[in-house]
């Protein structure tokens, strides 16, 4: 057990986590505080996306832009805190929250997986203001995110945060890396880059014989996004914990 991390660590590996809360789409819209609170409720542990806005506020929703979840154009960084604050999600009366309101309304009830959407080349000032954040939660916590660098950011300057990369087969296009990069990530090679503590792998490279290599050394796996419980009796022999979503697991 890593025990600078005391519950969080433990927490990695049960309960399951709830991906952007306990949502479902005639109900509680992803990433709200009734999605938050249904889960605790539940039991669970949470995952949640975090972008900057434009006054640099961390807020929790998972898209850059705004228009599947609010029928509005334009981006999460084009808008204020407040601004972001007043947009109702899925004609819900449910808003787009701060970390910070997110955070408040879990408390200690739940382990939450604050994932960092920070784009390629803009590492710092999200990362920051997360830190900022975490220091004054008394709840367990960790940080994930597909980005090596805002792992870096966080393994320099504050390593006693538990850390998860996130991870895929990166086999589409992906405008801001090179084919290289891309190949080199596939293959795990910016493991090196971000240090983590555990790895968050999807479902469909959990079984990837690198990864079992970084497990059998003692870094936990956690995968993602099972939408299916069959789906989860399939890959649970590769990792210690899964993200999911549609169903009560």
């Amino acid at each position: 057990m890593k025990t600078q991390f005391g519950q969080a660590w433990d927490l990695l590996f049960d309960p399951p986590i709830a991906h952007r809360g306990l949502w479902n789409a005639d109900g509680a819209p992803e990433n709200s505080l009734a999605a938050f609170q249904l889960a605790c409720e539940a039991g669970y542990s949470i995952e949640l996306d975090v972008h900057l806005s434009a006054d640099g506020e961390a807020v929790v929703h998972h898209d850059y832009s705004l228009r599947r979840m609010t029928g509005l154009e334009g981006k999460i960084a084009d808008y204020t805190a407040d601004d972001l604050g007043r947009m109702k999600l899925k004609d819900t009366e449910e808003v787009i929250p701060t970390l910070l309101e997110t955070l408040a309304l879990i408390g200690h009830r739940a382990m939450v997986h604050v994932e960092l959407k920070t784009p390629f080349g803009q590492v710092g000032p999200l990362e920051q203001r997360v830190h900022d954040i975490l220091i004054d939660h008394n709840g367990p916590v960790c940080v994930i995110g597909f980005n090596p660098y805002s792992h870096a950011w966080f393994a320099e300057r504050f390593p006693g945060v538990l850390r998860g990369l996130d991870s895929w087969s990166w086999s589409d296009e992906q405008p801001h890396l090179s084919k290289e990069q891309r190949r080199a990530f596939a293959r795990l090679e910016h493991v090196t880059i971000a240090c983590p503590h555990f790895l968050a792998m999807s479902t469909d490279t959990v079984s990837d014989p690198k990864v079992a290599a970084y497990r059998e050394k003692g870094m936990p796996v956690v995968t993602w996004t099972v939408r299916d419980p069959a789906v989860w009796e399939t890959v649970k022999p590769h990792c210690d914990n899964f993200i999911f979503e549609g169903f009560k697991a």
